[in-house]
């Protein structure tokens, strides 16, 4: 017997969201189901190939496996924004180019990155001076840190787990991220956090809490800046004091 049925505007009825996620990282999935739990929101993953080396060189190749990655999203929707889930790898590649990959594919949608959202969580927040916090090697870091200077921020402060194997990464503790978020605080106006597989969404009240600072992470200000990019204004402040500012500029 064949059923009869009716049809309707899928999930995401407000916004229809999708990450591209590192073959490598453990944590990005799990804290953006967090974030992203709002009613007429759809969010959608998808995987980059990446080897737990994580150096200039394994990170710029992922440049040319973003269209391949960007093609694995469902072909029917129509999607608004679409992020890429790694820091570094936008360091090294340049978000204008991550967001001209990914625009091959999906030319209508919006592109960010961690990189590119943690710029714009420091100008929604009104801050300059940063207390940074890495995983990475020493040549990564200096990278990001370079950027963000041509972004108009000062470093305050910097600190780094200098780990450069992804698997490795993702094992550093809560308690480490938070003392390490901490040490680099003083002198600082917010602290960031980076890395979208270090766990830092469920310390980042504490680390606020402790500092009297706002806390930035990659994964916090990527999912923050793709649902304000969608005009999704939902305050969060769960999620940190990120979460109670709108989108300041495009």
């Amino acid at each position: 017997m064949r059923l009869p049925f009716e049809t309707d505007a899928g999930i995401g009825t407000r916004a229809t969201l999708g990450v591209i996620v590192l073959q490598t990282d453990e944590t990005l999935e799990p804290e953006f189901a967090r974030m992203m739990a709002l009613d007429g929101v759809a969010l959608h993953h998808s995987r980059i190939p990446m080897v737990p080396e994580v150096r200039p060189d394994t990170l710029a190749r992922m440049e040319a496996d973003l269209p391949a990655a960007a093609r694995l999203f469902p072909p029917a929707l129509e999607f608004d924004v679409i992020g890429y889930g790694c820091t570094s790898a936008a360091t090294v590649i340049g978000s204008e180019a991550v967001a001209r990959a990914v625009r091959a594919v999906h030319p209508q949608a919006r592109v960010t990155d961690p990189l590119a959202a943690i710029a714009a969580a420091g100008r929604a927040l009104g801050v300059r001076r940063l207390g940074f916090l890495t995983p990475y090697v020493a040549e990564v870091s200096a990278r990001m840190r370079d950027r963000l200077t041509e972004a108009g921020f000062e470093i305050a402060g910097f600190g780094s787990f200098e780990e450069g194997d992804d698997r490795v990464v993702a094992r550093i503790t809560e308690a480490s991220i938070g003392a390490g978020a901490r040490r680099i605080a003083a002198g600082a106006e917010a602290v960031v956090m980076s890395c979208t597989n270090l766990r830092t969404l469920r310390i980042i009240p504490d680390i606020e809490a402790a500092t009297g600072r706002p806390a930035i992470s990659s994964n916090q200000a990527l999912a923050w800046h793709m649902l304000r990019l969608a005009g999704i204004d939902d305050r969060l402040p769960q999620f940190g004091r990120l979460f109670d500012r709108p989108l300041r500029g495009a």
